[in-house]
């Protein structure tokens, strides 16, 4: 029954987005050799300063004080930083689907890790996969690592996948908190090398065949259990440990998995790929602010991010974001803030795709500003950038809250009593000082817009004891 739904769902939204694929460039000349070829590279659990890599250059403290990654750095070299990406949820699945659907979590429903999500139409033809294939036919796509979706990839449009796989394929202890923090040496750790091996196997394919490719890796690392490589770890272990990061069983992962990284971008360069290639180095979330987690803690590894993994403050959900390829400037930084929904327009249009209908998707196209030395304008669906976890989780702020962002303003809003806060996080990154008795007009504007975008795509509205677990959505019946 479920399948049948879909497909009508399909059949419906297909004629409905007619025009938006006759609009996109399905007959480009020499579209084989001028269709450029998508790499998404997605760390889990790895914070803003996670790596080596200084985000922004107004703040050393945007680059880790322990973790060293050279191969993303020299990625950075190559491209450019987003000093305010934002992944659009502070957990994993949420996250992952705003990335295929350009969608907010909030418009989808799909909130929290461990959702029933029947409700979602899979089958869309609104996804990365899909609208590539529209533009140009020959493009072939593929994932590899942790999916975090409830259905086969195949769904939403890739042909080669691992299938549907979660933090247990790459090695989970779900069952003991403490055990995931303890030092586990493999000379595959969190699957990094076995992984990348499969997307290699994968570009080299595609560079045979002269055909654009999409892929998308999504690493088990740096999420726990901690797994590493004995030398890495000794390394790590022999070393001045960082004041806010110290842990050398996390350093050490974090450095294999750019080890991971580094193998997969000297092969892309090696089968002279490179210069037709965009790649994207982000994270799904922010990182565990303490290893192991506790809801009470002070200036834990995100620092001067406040708190972390699990909360809309800035720790959970401000991400690495680098991004190389044709005609991005070098080493070059944007202050411009972004989100995972505004990856799919953005990818579209570079592949020569046009104009979304703003009424379906939220993200907008980031694509002249890298363009043009990191400045401009994305135009989106809705007003600034939403974050929506309606739930209360014991490891973090045990509130439900909201957040939305507009200009340099950050308001979040808790629904056990309506509580506001208001940041200004162009010079408060640590959300030190709550400015809501001091900017009265400046809060309500924010308030306004978050609860207008909530109520107009029906976001699953909090009320006490309710989980959104175990029961379809639809049986909780709650929606603002």
């Amino acid at each position: 029954m479920i399948i049948y739904k879909n497909f009508m769902r399909l059949s419906i939204l297909t004629l409905l987005f007619l025009p938006f694929f006759l609009g996109c460039k399905s007959s480009m000349v020499n579209q084989t050799n001028k269709s450029p070829n998508f790499i998404i590279i997605l760390a889990d659990d790895q914070g803003w300063n996670g790596t080596s890599v200084q985000m922004t250059d107004n703040e050393i403290q945007s680059k880790s004080d322990y973790h060293q990654t050279p191969n993303i750095e020299a990625l950075s070299n190559k491209g450019m930083r987003f000093s305010s990406a934002y992944a659009s949820a502070p957990v994993c699945s949420p996250s992952r689907y705003s990335i295929q659907f350009g969608q907010t979590p909030a418009r989808l429903k799909m909130i929290r890790v461990g959702m029933n999500t029947n409700h979602i139409d899979h089958l869309t033809p609104l996804t990365i996969p899909k609208l590539l294939k529209k533009i140009n036919s020959n493009y072939t796509t593929a994932h590899f690592g942790k999916w975090g979706i409830d259905v086969n990839p195949s769904f939403l449009g890739y042909d080669q996948s691992d299938g549907i796989t979660g933090n247990k394929d790459g090695v989970f202890n779900h069952k003991s908190n403490k055990k995931q923090w303890k030092n586990t040496i493999s000379d595959d750790p969190k699957k990094i090398f076995s992984t990348t091996k499969s997307a290699i196997d994968f570009v080299e394919s595609q560079a045979k065949s002269k055909t654009p490719f999409f892929l998308q890796v999504s690493h088990y690392a740096v999420h726990s259990d901690i797994m590493m490589r004995k030398e890495t770890l000794k390394k790590y272990q022999n070393i001045d440990r960082g004041l806010y990061q110290n842990h050398a069983g996390f350093a050490a992962m974090t450095e294999d998995l750019d080890s991971g990284v580094g193998i997969l971008l000297d092969r892309v360069r090696e089968l002279g790929l490179e210069s037709n290639t965009y790649i994207i180095y982000t994270s799904d979330n922010g990182a565990v602010p303490v290893m192991p987690p506790k809801s009470k803690y002070t200036n834990g590894s995100n620092y001067p991010l406040s708190r972390g993994k699990w909360d809309a403050m800035e720790g959970g959900i401000r991400v690495p974001f680098i991004i190389s390829g044709p005609e991005i400037m070098a080493g070059s930084e944007s202050a411009i803030p972004i989100t995972f929904s505004d990856l799919l327009p953005t990818i579209v249009e570079l592949a020569g795709g046009t104009t979304f209908n703003k009424t379906n998707l939220d993200g907008g196209s980031f694509k002249n500003i890298l363009n043009n030395s990191g400045k401009g304008i994305i135009n989106r669906f809705s007003e600034g950038l939403i974050f929506h976890v309606p739930y209360e989780n014991g490891i973090a702020l045990k509130r439900a809250h909201s957040a939305i962002i507009i200009d340099n303003f950050k308001l979040i809003k808790f629904y056990d009593n309506n509580e506001l806060l208001l940041f200004n996080i162009n010079k408060d990154i640590s959300e030190d000082n709550n400015l809501a008795s001091i900017f009265p007009e400046k809060l309500k504007k924010l308030e306004g817009a978050l609860d207008s975008y909530l109520n107009q795509v029906k976001a699953p509205k909090w009320k006490p004891g309710i989980s959104w677990k175990n029961k379809s959505i639809e049986s909780f019946n709650s929606y603002h």
